[in-house]
């Protein structure tokens, strides 16, 4: 909006044309968002605690976190408002990306606020939409996205493979459930991370941060060519709402670092991850989302081997529990050192991933 309404004016005031710039609305989104997040935090938390939106704490789990019964949640709605007008401030209302992006989360988060909803009107964690209404939520979403991309014009259903300069494959109409896979993954694989304080917050902080700068790249002819990475003619302008996602979830960890005062729920697990695999898919850095979101992977995969594991020797595990995380915590180690740990891994793969770039 601010683009819209400023930039015209550069011709009577040559400071207007500041807003021309990605990187500098880039710069305001995340600090616009952050600041909306950090100061509705107390006000949000204090209305879900009149509304007694309490997190339920199942009795499996580990025995620290039955202190945590009845802490806010469903504090994705705050990311959601702080993510949301950031954007609309600050990006460029006209391009075709940005609203892909902001759709797909914004609807992935409105599928997370009935799954949280239920769950508090049935005063139980298993409560919430079924597993199977909650995939086909996801999944219908995800194939509109997927549509989107393959019809629009110049947009590429070729490939990227990381470390491989020259491997392109073209998958044509195939590259609709590729995008559907990726989305519905993400989404569902920061959902299972979402376990402890702050624990999905940060890696989807980092991730979203890789990904703003991918979106820059990806989306300026020059750095693009000089890489060789695709080249999306409008893409960069995903940078302000990876921006903005980057600053929602800052202005959010304040109140979600241990001891957390909300957590994020389904509302903003959903959302955040739809976000992270909307943006991977437009950019043309799918595959590389395996390295960028390498913590989100390896939750997922243990709940899949713990669940395959336990059904093939009929009760037994490979890990303590599942998600990984949890395993952590019943050998001992103390909730906030699984937290910080498990970020520093995904600082790590972020920038392995970075190097990508250049190894190919």
């Amino acid at each position: 909006m601010l683009y819209h309404l400023l930039y015209p004016l550069a011709d009577l005031f040559g400071g207007f044309n500041v807003f021309r710039y990605i990187t500098f609305r880039t710069i305001y989104a995340a600090v616009t968002a952050l600041a909306i997040a950090w100061l509705m935090g107390p006000w949000m938390i204090h209305k879900l605690q009149e509304l007694q939106v309490g997190q339920y704490i199942r009795e499996l789990g580990p025995e620290s976190h039955k202190a945590k019964a009845g802490t806010p949640t469903m504090g994705g709605v705050l990311i959601l408002f702080a993510m949301g007008v950031s954007v609309l401030l600050w990006g460029d209302l006209g391009n075709f990306y940005l609203w892909l992006a902001l759709g797909v989360t914004l609807c992935y988060g409105l599928i997370g606020f009935a799954d949280d909803y239920l769950k508090k009107v049935s005063k139980a964690n298993e409560g919430g939409l079924s597993a199977r209404t909650k995939f086909l939520a996801l999944a219908l979403v995800a194939l509109a996205a997927g549509v989107a991309l393959y019809l629009h014009p110049g947009y590429s259903t070729k490939l990227s493979v990381p470390f491989f300069k020259f491997v392109l494959p073209d998958l044509g109409w195939g590259y609709v459930p590729l995008a559907m896979f990726i989305l519905v993954g993400t989404a569902n694989a920061v959902n299972l991370t979402d376990g402890l304080d702050g624990l999905a917050a940060g890696p989807v902080l980092i991730a979203a941060g890789a990904y703003l700068v991918l979106s820059y790249l990806t989306g300026n002819v020059k750095a693009a060519t000089y890489l060789q990475i695709f080249y999306v003619p409008g893409a960069g302008e995903l940078a302000v709402f990876c921006g903005a996602v980057a600053g929602a979830v800052m202005g959010f960890l304040w109140y979600n670092t241990y001891p957390a005062q909300i957590f994020m729920g389904d509302t903003g697990s959903l959302a955040l991850g739809g976000a992270l695999g909307i943006t991977a898919v437009s950019t043309k850095h799918e595959i590389l989302l395996v390295l960028v979101g390498g913590i989100f992977v390896v939750e997922t995969i243990s709940v899949i081997l713990q669940v395959g594991f336990f059904k093939m020797t009929h009760g037994k595990r490979i890990f303590r529990m599942a998600p990984l995380h949890h395993h952590f915590e019943l050998k001992g180690w103390a909730e906030p050192k699984v937290i910080v740990r498990f970020w520093i891994i995904a600082v790590l793969l972020a920038l392995v991933a970075f190097s990508t770039l250049k190894l190919r």
